[in-house]
């Protein structure tokens, strides 16, 4: 059988790593088999580091926040929670950017999150006995759907259901009963 020899496809293979691993230091920009490891390596850096760099951007914006709060006389926890109560929904890249460019309007947020803070305990009690409210309009809308389709057809209620309607209709022994022996006494 014939020698055959890789030519210039090896070539272009080898050509295009050592151009990757242009500006490496020593060997890894010399030598094929040191550069390709390098670029390997390389690899595995960039991506993991175009995740870190999310992150590191993220950190310079809140700092540049919190630089900006502390000149106004507020914490950036507050702040945030401010804002959020206030009901702003601005990212943290465009507040850094105002923080840094444009301060009367950064502490105009500022104050707007301040007085949001202030009627906090406002806030908090109109949302509380809305939450009570939908519950007990569920309550309520469980306790009359069974009452609509007892009159409909009992037999398709779950057993709890059926012990629910035999506690209201004050049935004894309810609770031992099965779900014949329910619909039975409900009739």
């Amino acid at each position: 059988m014939t020698r055959v020899k890789g030519g210039s496809v090896a070539k272009n293979r080898r050509r295009k790593v050592l151009k990757q691993a242009k500006g490496y230091f020593g060997s890894k920009h010399r030598l094929f088999k040191t550069a390709q490891e390098q670029v390997f390596h390389s690899g595995k850096y960039a991506y993991r580091d175009r995740k870190q760099n999310k992150r590191n951007f993220r950190k310079l914006w809140i700092t540049r926040i919190n630089a900006g709060c502390r000149a106004n006389d507020i914490s950036y926890s507050k702040f945030m929670n401010g804002l959020s109560l206030a009901g702003i929904d601005i990212n943290r890249k465009m507040l850094s950017e105002l923080a840094i460019d444009d301060a009367a309007a950064f502490t105009e947020l500022v104050n707007t999150a301040k007085s949001a803070l202030k009627n906090k305990p406002a806030v908090k009690t109109s949302k509380e006995p809305a939450k009570e409210v939908k519950k007990e309009t569920k309550k309520e809308a469980l306790k009359s759907e069974p009452k609509k389709e007892e009159a409909k057809d009992i037999s398709k209620l779950t057993v709890a259901e059926l012990k629910e309607l035999a506690k209201a209709k004050g049935i004894e022994n309810y609770t031992s009963m099965k779900k014949a022996e329910l619909i039975d006494a409900l009739k």
